[in-house]
């Protein structure tokens, strides 16, 4: 009998009523955007998105957003060459200008210098695709194939100067097949990941005040 689907995270406090301002950051398509955006939508979802933000000019997660009418703003990193922090200065001034209050990256793909990691200290969120600490980085899904573990999965966690060694805020898992492939496994993570984030970023926004 397959292992049921898994998820833990720590119990959210009381409700409030108030909407917590968060800005997305994103490199391409945003499907965790896309899920984020929809529990956005209900009205006693505690986030509201005040800015969808990307490095990248053609990433379609810009359009997503844009028809789910929300603003949106292109920072191409290539006019700034290595100067990073440049980069990063100017991200900080538009989210300073939306009004955000958290950070959350959705499939950002950049490696964040120290300097903004500081600015948002215990306000930024990213969402990884393995059971942390269990590998970070790239290529998670071979990583956890070639390893022979018998679960994998998601987790929500504060971002750091170290990558992918924040304090953990939610896990999701899923069993590991034995005819798993890198891309069926990653399907069925990213299904955990479009649940998970939600939730966690809710948990948090209760906290807020």
């Amino acid at each position: 009998m397959k292992k049921p689907h898994t998820r833990t995270r720590a119990k959210a406090p009381a409700k409030k009523t108030e909407k917590v301002p968060i800005a997305i950051l994103i490199s391409g398509r945003g499907s965790n955007m896309r899920a984020l955006i929809e529990a956005c939508a209900h009205p006693d979802y505690p986030a509201e998105i005040v800015l969808v933000l990307s490095n990248r000019p053609d990433a379609p997660g810009l359009e997503v957003a844009e028809e789910a009418g929300l603003k949106t703003l292109v920072i191409d990193h290539k006019p700034f060459g290595k100067d990073r922090e440049a980069h990063e200065r100017e991200i900080d001034a538009a989210l300073q200008a939306s009004g955000a209050m958290l950070v959350v990256l959705a499939g950002y793909m950049r490696v964040l210098t120290p300097w903004l990691v500081k600015a948002w200290e215990d306000r930024m969120l990213n969402i990884h695709p393995s059971l942390l600490p269990a590998f970070p980085g790239l290529h998670t899904h071979e990583a956890a194939i070639k390893a022979g573990v018998k679960e994998h999965g998601c987790t929500v966690h504060l971002v750091t100067s170290g990558v992918d060694e924040g304090p953990i805020l939610g896990q999701a898992s899923v069993p590991v097949l034995e005819n798993d492939t890198p891309e069926t496994l990653a399907a069925r993570v990213l299904e955990q990941e479009h649940l998970l984030y939600p939730d966690v970023l809710e948990m948090i926004c209760r906290t807020v005040g």
